[in-house]
């Protein structure tokens, strides 16, 4: 979702959530979300610099889906896959008419 804050000291908004269906004990929640915040939180300087370059500003909310908690490793590649979809996603809203995207 893009959001227009002017002079805002932070160019993304970032959200956790993870359903208690699939994980009913509130500690495999939080251990879930805050594996994620550390996740984005080693991998958003870039994409700052990537959203302040195209005067861009976004909110952003992660739904952890899976049934099992994954390893680290795993969610940090999960987030940076994520990061590099929503970095095209700018392009495509800061450059509208090109259609080589």
């Amino acid at each position: 979702m893009r959001v227009d804050h002017p002079g805002s000291k932070y160019p993304a908004q970032a959200g956790f959530t993870v359903s208690t269906k699939r994980f009913p004990h509130a500690v495999d929640r939080n251990r879930v979300k805050r594996l994620t915040r550390e996740c984005w939180r080693l991998q958003k300087q870039p994409f700052y610099d990537y959203l302040a370059e195209h005067s861009c500003q976004l909110a952003v909310f992660f739904i952890y889906t899976d049934k099992k908690i994954a390893p680290y490793s795993l969610l940090q590649e999960k987030v940076s896959v994520i990061l590099k979809k929503l970095e095209k996603e700018v392009l495509k809203l800061a450059m509208p008419d090109n259609p080589a995207l």
